[in-house]
């Protein structure tokens, strides 16, 4: 197989198209983002992208094998459609990264995408019950549009910058004249988070124009509630543990 294959499934005529990637990365926010749209809107797979950066392994669906891949889905949203960019899996090397994200452009403009948003979490390293929503953008003309959204832009913010695909598709859709922003839910940064993903998409329903339900990412979001509830009394009871038997070695 050649470094990068592109598999073509369909090439449906996209209205106005903007793409939205989600991929693997902090708190799954923007996969979790991008899979709740493919689950609640009209969609189609266009196209699958394999490449040797991936890990060497398949996925199984009941028990038929899946050679690793990234994928696109044309969805319909209303008065546009989306290309949704997601998958199981980045790239393993600095180069892949932009060997990928260099394909994933390509059929981007393939399909006359101008407007990007990449989706993803920037880490707080606690939990947050109310995240906001943080961006970057390649263009400052589209500054006020997404603060008007509710999207917060802070100065050195993420520390660090932005990395993978979500930033080299900043860095790279702006070198082609592509509009591509990065939205970015607050997140603990260990712990799957529909609630910030559930931001993330609130912010775009206003940018792009489109309507979603969220009755399942709420649920999720319960589900995460209780799960953090349970290990934070685990973890006070462990903690009182260590106090009585300190108490005893003193008293002893």
């Amino acid at each position: 197989m050649e470094d990068i294959e592109v598999e073509t499934l369909a090439d449906p005529e996209l209205r106005d198209p903007v793409l939205v990637e989600g991929l693997p990365g902090v708190g799954h926010v923007g996969k979790l983002a991008v899979e709740h749209l493919l689950e609640e809107l009209d969609s189609e797979p266009v196209r699958y992208v394999y490449a040797d950066e991936f890990p060497p392994q398949v996925t199984l669906e009941d028990n038929v094998a899946e050679l690793a891949r990234a994928e696109f889905h044309a969805v319909d949203a209303g008065d546009r459609d989306l290309l949704i960019l997601t998958g199981d899996h980045q790239a393993q090397s600095n180069e892949g990264h932009y060997h990928l994200t260099d394909a994933f452009l390509d059929v981007a403009e393939e399909f006359g995408v101008e407007e990007g948003y990449a989706l993803g979490g920037v880490p707080t390293g606690e939990l947050v019950d109310e995240p906001s929503v943080l961006g970057a953008v390649t263009d400052s003309d589209d500054l006020e549009r997404l603060e008007d959204a509710g999207v917060e832009f802070r100065e050195d913010e993420p520390a660090g910058g932005i990395v993978g695909v979500s930033g080299l598709l900043l860095g790279l859709g702006e070198r082609r004249g592509l509009s591509v922003a990065c939205l970015m839910g607050e997140t603990s940064g260990y712990l799957v988070d529909p609630q910030s993903a559930q931001e993330v998409l609130e912010v775009m329903q206003d940018v792009i124009g489109f309507e979603v339900g969220f009755e399942s990412l709420e649920e999720r979001a319960e589900e995460m509630k209780e799960v953090v509830g349970k290990i934070q009394e685990m973890q006070n009871q462990q903690q009182g543990q260590a106090m009585s038997d300190d108490d005893l070695r003193y008293i002893g």
